[in-house]
């Protein structure tokens, strides 16, 4: 197996001579998606969990900021839906069952009224949900995509969105993973194929522009 090339600033070089990664940008309707910040990810106890405190801290930031500017709100939460491919892969996704504490929003996040929250039974936020339709419902053209976990849940919903036609945008401290490696590499190849991934910095200063104007 070869080793990974450790220069991302020459890789994306590279990729850029050819062509591949070029900016999406905002478009001038944004919403925020929230992938899966539940307590089953949050808690480190939890076998699919991690410490991303520093992530729900910025996703927290960015809640306040989307709500000032009056965008659409997006949270989700992965329940077992049955056995599956991805229940077979990960086991300790049939303890997601409806109703557990595992599938509530982590407790320092709360969802204010009118703010959607879907239950997904697959990787994407997109896949099987009325997510998509909802956005289009509010003329949403960018989507803003946090949560949890960067090589998982949030890169299979940055893909499905891409894929449907909206600008994808990932605030790099407002994902997370269970390990660095995988979540390196998902934030690159997400900036390279499907959509920008940026600070939160910039995204807070893009939705305080829609809210100015």
């Amino acid at each position: 197996m070869r080793a990974l090339p450790l220069d991302l600033d020459e890789l994306r070089e590279a990729f850029a001579a050819r062509g591949i990664g070029a900016r999406v940008g905002f478009g001038t309707a944004p919403a925020l998606l929230v992938v899966d910040v539940t307590r089953a990810f949050t808690d480190p106890s939890s076998p699919l969990g991690a410490d991303v405190e520093p992530a729900v801290d910025a996703v927290r930031g960015l809640l306040e900021t989307a709500r000032g500017a009056q965008i659409p709100v997006v949270f989700t939460a992965p329940v077992y839906d049955g056995p599956c491919v991805w229940s077979t892969k990960i086991p300790a996704q049939r303890d997601l069952v409806p109703g557990s504490d595992l599938v509530k929003l982590h407790p320092r996040l709360s969802r204010l009224p009118g703010e959607k929250l879907v239950e997904k039974h697959s990787p994407s936020a997109f896949f099987e949900t009325d997510i998509a339709d909802y956005l289009r419902e509010r003329d949403v053209d960018t989507v803003v995509v946090t949560g949890l976990t960067t090589s998982g849940c949030v890169r299979a919903s940055v893909v499905d969105g891409c894929s449907l036609g909206f600008r994808m945008i990932v605030p790099a401290e407002a994902v997370a993973d269970r390990a660095e490696l995988p979540h390196v590499a998902s934030l690159f190849d997400m900036d390279a194929k499907y959509g920008d991934v940026t600070s939160c910095d910039e995204v807070h200063g893009a939705l305080r522009r829609i809210r100015g104007a």
